[in-house]
């Protein structure tokens, strides 16, 4: 391409070019994600003349221990699912905090934070805690509309807690921009503290749902009494310990560590840390959830089904993933980041202006593009125009899974998560997509509020 237009520079045109391509393929012609992202580089590819590289840019996600990652708690998060432990911390929940006014949609905000801690998935969220919730919301008051969206809302949070692929995939943006700047566990607990902040910012909006609505208590008869609960549900409540106390520890811990190891040696620490939690996470979630396995014990039989039947689920995503890193190194080849920079230098726009508009840039762009395309093909230009207005890159670094892959699932018509939940509880797209408006102008709000450094995050 050669030559800016309309003033824009051809790094931008390209990005614009690969929006609205990804855009018709998924909305018209309803290709899976995984292809189109996989076309998109192509097309990438052959508008910048990189064909050279294409083989580099394919290679690299396969090279990066963050992708394998991914995988790892993706495959995970099936296993939770199967031993139903899920199912074992609602019912503590319910037996807590149903007897207050609206605790049914505590419940299910709660119960969606402790999922997102296990899961890193928005729309799976929305379906396995869902299931469960929205019925229990429906009988204590909430009408079908809101119900939907209150499970909707709080599901979007496995996109914005860790362990979601989409916060590691932000990692992997802001490290190729500032190698070495933050390790990934460091990463991880300043993600963690964003999802806190956001788990707030829904109990508070809930809180007057509840008060305006006057909803019910859950009924009597549906609530578990907590010693019954607690005796069978506790040991679920130490999985999220398993899998935050290694990264706790290797962020206090990342001194020592590099002065033992050296950077490249606690780096590599950082990354074996990562890839083995989940996986004893899992193993724990076996263990205790072994009643729920077919023929009510441990054997290698189910596990090996278990892992087989999560391949129809984990394989799509991962292979998004795959291409939307692919992607970014292909833009990097190109030193998109650089280029946009200058241009939004140019336009001399102070920081207060981005904290407002780009939160609802990336809202209109989560109607059409998930969240890892955007963060793939976004990230870099975002974290680098705060940077060139004076901010700590990190900060809207680690605000790309809010920005993304939350809005994603809540903006129609994309809105991944607002579907699954207006199914399950048999609403009305009109009325639900009206009450989603409620939950995605506080989403922006906070948004908005932490990207002008207004709450402490972890790392900053």
């Amino acid at each position: 391409m050669g030559g800016a237009l309309f003033g824009l520079p051809d790094a931008l045109m390209l990005l614009i070019a690969l929006i609205a391509f990804i855009g018709v393929m998924f909305l018209v012609f309803k290709r899976p994600m995984y292809e189109n992202m996989a076309l998109g580089l192509v097309l990438l590819v052959a508008l910048s003349g990189q064909w050279g590289r294409l083989w580099e840019y394919l290679v690299h996600p396969a090279q990066d221990s963050l992708f394998y990652v991914i995988f790892t708690f993706l495959v995970v998060a099936v296993v939770f699912d199967a031993t139903d432990v899920v199912g074992r911390i609602v019912k503590i929940m319910l037996a807590a905090i149903g007897r207050f006014r609206g605790g049914s949609g505590y419940v299910a905000t709660l119960a969606s934070a402790f999922m997102a801690s296990l899961s890193g998935s928005g729309p799976g969220n929305a379906a396995a805690v869902g299931a469960f919730t929205i019925p229990m919301m429906k009988r204590a008051g909430f009408k079908p509309h809101m119900a939907a969206s209150i499970e909707m809302s709080a599901s979007m949070l496995g996109n914005i807690i860790p362990p979601a692929g989409i916060i590691f995939l932000s990692y992997g943006v802001f490290d190729r921009l500032y190698p070495g700047e933050i390790s990934m566990s460091g990463w991880t607990l300043g993600a963690a503290t964003i999802g806190l902040w956001f788990l707030l910012q829904k109990l508070v909006v809930l809180f007057v749902i509840c008060r305006v609505t006057r909803v019910a208590p859950v009924p009597v008869e549906e609530r578990p009494r907590f010693a019954d609960a607690w005796r069978e549900g506790w040991p679920a409540l130490i999985l999220p310990v398993l899998i935050f106390i290694p990264l706790v520890v290797d962020f206090l811990a990342e001194d020592q560590l590099a002065a033992r190891l050296g950077a490249d040696g606690a780096e590599n620490f950082s990354s074996a840390v990562l890839m083995f939690t989940p996986g004893i996470a899992a193993a724990y979630a076996l263990l205790i959830g072994r009643a729920s396995l077919p023929g009510g014990r441990l054997r290698p039989g189910p596990v090996l089904e278990i892992f087989r039947g999560s391949l129809r689920k984990v394989v799509p995503v991962a292979a998004t993933v795959f291409f939307a890193y692919s992607i970014s190194e292909a833009f990097a080849g190109l030193d998109a980041e650089a280029e946009i920079e200058r241009w939004f230098t140019g336009l001399d726009l102070d920081l207060t202006l981005l904290v407002v508009v780009l939160p609802l840039a990336f809202g209109v762009l989560g109607m059409v593009l998930p969240g890892t395309a955007q963060v793939a093909i976004l990230g870099g230009s975002m974290v680098t125009a705060f940077a060139a207005a004076g901010a700590d890159p990190l900060l809207p670094a680690l605000m790309l899974p809010a920005l993304t892959g939350a809005l994603e699932g809540m903006t129609p018509p994309l809105a991944l998560g607002l579907f699954v939940t207006m199914g399950i509880a048999g609403s009305e797209f009109g009325k639900t997509a009206k009450v989603a408006l409620i939950w995605i102008g506080a989403h922006l709000l906070m948004s908005m509020i932490l990207l002008a450094g207004l709450l402490p995050v972890a790392g900053l």
